[in-house]
């Protein structure tokens, strides 16, 4: 089967847009630069990747703070109705 470029290109958009859970509401910080040059990269570089804003189509940065924001403030669960 082949892919179309365009449908790769969707697929990424709708997956790096996708809405976050309501536990890392709280702690997400947003920084809408995709490319930092210069000096600005410089200051990013030198924080923690933990503490890094979230920036879009970056999978590997984000995840790494998803996961650690979780494990430090795990969300309460609802019990289940079962």
């Amino acid at each position: 089967m082949r892919f179309d470029a365009r449908v790769v290109v969707l697929a990424v958009s709708l997956f790096a847009t996708a809405a976050p859970s309501a536990a890392d509401a709280s702690e997400r910080r947003f920084d809408p630069r995709v490319i930092v040059v210069g000096e600005a990269r410089e200051q990013l570089k030198a924080v923690p990747i933990t503490q890094r804003p979230y920036r879009p189509l970056h999978v590997y940065g984000n995840s790494v703070r998803r996961r650690h924001q979780r494990a430090v403030s795990p969300a309460v669960r609802r019990p289940s109705s079962r």
